[in-house]
């Protein structure tokens, strides 16, 4: 049995090395280089009162750029939409992950005010929505799921 423990504590240990290494050269590429520039900003301004008025106004663009992608979405259908479009993206609520493509495994999430789940009311304009969205946002390997109000999948697609 020694020799049995002596392999699996080496994969073990094997095992936490490279997800230490790992997670460390990602914060190396970008992460820690990125927060390293903005704590130095941040110690740099010494409390300035115009750095830290600047600093909560992006903030609040960040909270509307996520409430925008709905609106965006919306605005899109509102102009180049079927009437039945129209109408299945009047129950749109969120839209999360349009901004983020790299075309090797785009995931985009529309939430809707639909209920009832596949059996409910919304599977049909699920299916509006998805066709719409991929008229909207181009991908290589893209795929949009609808949620009703509960959270629940109502439908798929490809974009």
């Amino acid at each position: 049995m020694g020799m049995k423990t002596k392999i699996a504590l080496g994969a073990v240990v094997g095992i936490v090395v490279i997800g230490a290494m790992s997670a460390n050269s990602g914060d190396s590429d970008g992460g820690s280089g990125d927060s390293g520039t903005s704590a130095s900003a941040e110690q740099q301004s010494g409390g300035t009162k115009a750095d830290t008025k600047s600093d909560p106004k992006p903030a609040e663009d960040k909270g509307t750029e996520k409430a925008s992608q709905a609106e965006q979405f919306k605005a899109f259908v509102q102009k180049n939409g079927t009437p039945q479009e129209k109408d299945a993206v009047s129950h749109v609520t969120k839209v999360q992950g349009a901004e983020e493509q790299n075309d090797i495994l785009d995931a985009a999430d529309i939430y809707t005010d639909f209920t009832g789940g596949i059996m409910g009311e919304g599977m049909g304009p699920a299916k509006l929505l998805t066709s719409a969205f991929a008229d909207w946002k181009q991908s290589d390997n893209g795929l949009v799921t609808v949620y009703d109000a509960d959270g629940e999948l109502l439908g798929t697609g490809n974009f």
